[in-house]
């Protein structure tokens, strides 16, 4: 189950309102820092970006692939530990703005974990150390350590 915090909103929907819950100038810094990461070859400068800029928890020899895109209104929330591998083009937010409230959820990825090409991670979730997440799934719950799990949605292949 995912664990995210549910805010109601009034009015129009919630991504309209959207300013009122985060600040537009931290938006503008975090997705000109994000596209620069999005891009750049250095390893430790994607991973100097994502800890100093945009106050990302990430360990040490966690590699971010080309094309990843982290959430550009909450990417504080997200935290990935030591050794781990977030494939090309994977999607990790941690937020969701629906018609009638938005929420809100931490990103949890363990150590020594590998994240297939094309994922998108939910707000809220959990994987495990040890896990594998096979391309292009859709990670909408908690992923057990030590577990491959893949598609859409979102299966256990192995324990």
């Amino acid at each position: 189950m995912r664990q995210t915090k549910r805010y109601p909103v009034e009015g129009p929907n919630a991504l309209w309102q959207v300013y009122k819950t985060v600040n537009k100038w931290k938006v503008v810094r975090n997705f000109v820092f994000i596209q620069i990461s999005r891009y750049c070859p250095s390893l430790p400068v994607k991973n100097w970006i994502y800890r100093r800029v945009l106050g990302m928890k990430v360990g040490e020899h966690t590699a971010f692939a080309l094309m990843v895109m982290v959430d550009v209104f909450f990417p504080e929330k997200i935290e990935v530990g030591s050794n781990s591998i977030i494939g090309y083009n994977t999607t990790i937010l941690a937020h969701e703005y629906l018609i009638g409230e938005y929420r809100l959820g931490d990103v949890k990825i363990g150590s020594n974990v590998m994240i297939g090409a094309n994922t998108t991670i939910l707000p809220g979730v959990t994987i495990g150390d040890n896990a594998i997440v096979g391309a292009g799934a859709v990670v909408h719950r908690d992923v057990a350590p030590g577990s491959f799990v893949a598609g859409n949605p979102l299966q256990v292949i192995r324990e």
